[in-house]
């Protein structure tokens, strides 16, 4: 043998390392078997849902082929909703009457399936954002059928659907500036509150992240608070209107009470600190009493209290009191406002332990500084209705009231 020949084994067998070859895709074959059997059953969903279950046909390839033609009837061309070749049934969603009746069968049929075989429910999520997404491309009709079976799904709890998978692909600006976004959000709106509470619907859109930006399905020409308001309450959904616009009142009272903390803590010039307060008032079109709570409130927030040192916390409390009296006096400017400030005293005294015993001097203090009148005084300790701690605090505060109506009787 010579030096170039290479040895080799005689009868023994090379073998070569088997490749998985994948059989080619065929979603074809699958919409016209899954169609035959809608048509083998003449759309009788729980017809069809056991002959599904009994059948060999794989799912976990053609998962979203599968939803194509309960929706569509058929097959739909890649990227598109329109129909593509292929046989087609006529008892798809978008084939139904516009009726809650009449799609929410198609919503149990499809929670039977899931519950058999839970991991078509990313097909589901595929096929409708597909769907959502392309919106323009269904008709005025067929778009409604789609809120209402979205809307069903979400009252029916259908098996694992996250809202997020149907809020988020609404906010395509070309959908949104045709205003189709706002037509099927009022329709899914209208047709979910049926069945379910206005916490229910506002749980989804938080879950969906789109509790905060409601208005991002107007387009932007009509993207106001105002024409939120005007529509939905047009469209009778005046809960979700009273509810956009309590939020919209938090807001613009938070953004107050940071506003205002800032120039307290910063001890800006108090005619500052007024036109401010008057402003914000104005903007959040705050009621007068809600005003003088939240001034209340922030000047107390600003106090540096002292830990367990009463005379220290008084000393504080007594001085803020003084220096922003002229602020609690612009606003107090009626006895319905001062007694709510007394109202307002008392709940921080008797909810806060290291003011319990400081009620007394507070409301001395307001009255000295011209803030609360001798007759809301005495209309609160004879008259008071807030029960909470008002035993304790109307014992406190008997020897003020007492020297008050010694003086009234010498004058």
């Amino acid at each position: 043998m010579s030096s170039k020949e290479r040895p080799t084994l005689g009868g023994t067998r090379i073998k070569t390392r088997k490749r998985n070859i994948a059989a080619p895709l065929d979603p074809a074959a699958f919409s016209d078997a899954v169609v035959q059997i809608y048509l083998d059953n003449a759309g009788d969903l729980e017809l069809v849902a056991k002959s599904i279950e009994s059948s060999d046909l794989n799912f976990s390839r053609y998962g979203d082929t599968f939803f194509e033609v309960v929706f569509t009837g058929g097959r739909t061309q890649p990227g598109t909703t329109k129909p593509d070749e292929g046989e087609r049934h006529p008892y798809s969603i978008i084939e139904y009457e516009p009726t809650r009746e009449v799609i929410l069968p198609s919503v149990i049929y499809i929670q039977m399936i899931l519950r058999r075989r839970p991991f078509l429910i990313k097909n589901l999520e595929n096929v409708m954002r597909r769907f959502l997404q392309s919106l323009e491309l269904f008709e005025e009709n067929e778009r409604k059928k789609l809120a209402i079976f979205t809307a069903l799904a979400f009252s029916q709890k259908l098996s694992g659907l996250p809202p997020e998978t149907v809020f988020q692909p609404l906010l395509k600006d070309n959908l949104v500036a045709k205003g189709l976004v706002l037509s099927f959000i009022t329709d899914f709106f209208k047709e979910y509150l049926i069945d379910n509470s206005l916490d229910d619907l506002i749980s989804i859109l938080k879950r969906g992240k789109v509790e905060d930006n409601l208005l991002d399905f107007f387009p932007s020409a009509k993207r106001s608070n105002e024409a939120f308001s005007e529509h939905f309450r047009k469209e009778g959904l005046v809960a979700l209107v009273e509810y956009n616009e309590k939020k919209i009142f938090e807001v613009k009272l938070k953004e107050m009470k940071s506003a205002l903390t800032t120039q307290i803590t910063e001890e800006s010039d108090i005619s500052e600190v007024i036109e401010t307060v008057k402003q914000r008032v104005k903007d959040a079109k705050l009621p007068d009493i809600e005003a003088v709570r939240v001034l209340w409130d922030v000047l107390m927030d600003a106090v540096q209290w002292s830990g367990k040192n009463q005379q220290q916390n008084a000393n504080a409390a007594l001085r803020q009191v003084k220096t922003w009296a002229k602020l609690l006096n612009t606003f107090c400017t009626s006895g319905k406002l001062e007694l709510e400030l007394m109202y307002k005293v008392q709940m921080q005294c008797y909810e806060d332990a290291k003011l319990m015993k400081l009620f007394p001097e507070i409301v001395r203090s307001l009255y000295e500084q011209d803030v609360l009148a001798e007759d809301t005084i005495l209309h609160w300790f004879r008259k008071g209705t807030n029960a909470k701690g008002r035993q304790t605090f109307v014992k406190a505060l008997e020897p003020f009231v007492n020297w008050l109506e010694e003086a009234e009787e010498e004058e």
